[in-house]
């Protein structure tokens, strides 16, 4: 049956060789039966620009994705809270289309409403702070023009410091807002939600104006792989063996 497959939070790196295996081994045997592959968001631990393609463990990722899209599967991609300076030079090499967060589809003839997720966590004003100034088009000019190793430096600091935050924080601070949810839903017309970023991996039912809405989320990657397998049946997690 044709089928699509929805997966985020992968944090791939070199210092990830567990969750790099997963993904080689679901690229190489899950993957391609599938005629589209969505990752929405976080495929890496984090990119620092597209002049960084040369790196040799980005040659192997960009390249396992380039394979999948020569098989026949379509490759989707969207900006996580850890990859957002991705560009249309990582999408090339991918072979692979970026997609807005949000995006909207008919998803074998049920609407299906894809974003990351981290937009939703609106409790959470710190990081909605910060998100909306490395999302800010003149911040990422400014950030871009300076050297790759500069970057990376900074975005290994910004990690660090990030990690510390978090284990001060309430673990419910972190998950999305049950109103922003609802908002998002209403404008989209009660959709089905599928989303990564909390690495809380459930089916939600939300209940608004009349409607019931789905909401799927997806798991991380970084002790045990998993996916969504959606088609013309509904939705059902992908068993991946670890």
């Amino acid at each position: 049956m044709s089928h699509s497959l929805f997966i985020s939070d992968l944090h791939l790196s070199h210092g990830h060789p567990h969750s790099t295996e997963l993904f080689l081994r679901f690229a190489a045997d899950i993957a391609p039966a599938a005629e589209a592959l969505y990752i929405l968001g976080d495929l890496f631990e984090y990119w620092a620009g597209d002049d960084d393609l040369d790196d040799p463990f980005h040659q192997q990722i960009t390249g396992t994705l380039r394979g999948l899209d020569a098989k026949g599967t379509r490759i989707f991609i969207m900006h996580g809270n850890r990859d957002f300076l991705m560009a249309k030079g990582l999408a090339a090499a991918c072979n692979a289309t970026l997609l807005a967060d949000p995006t909207l589809l008919d998803l074998y003839g049920m609407r299906t409403l894809l974003t990351h997720g981290d937009a939703l966590c609106t409790d959470d004003v710190e990081y909605q702070n910060f998100r909306t100034l490395v999302r800010d088009n003149a911040w990422q000019t400014r950030f871009l023009a300076q050297p790759l190793a500069q970057r990376k430096t900074q975005i290994e600091h910004l990690r660090k410091q990030s990690e510390s935050q978090k284990r001060g924080k309430e673990m419910s601070l972190m998950d999305v807002n049950c109103d922003a949810v609802n908002e998002l839903l209403r404008q989209h017309r009660y959709p089905r939600l599928i989303h990564g970023h909390t690495h809380r991996p459930a089916k939600h039912l939300h209940h608004l104006d009349d409607h019931t809405c789905e909401r799927w989320v997806l798991g991380d990657w970084d002790h045990k792989a998993n996916a969504l397998r959606c088609d013309s049946s509904g939705i059902s997690w992908e068993v991946i063996p670890s």
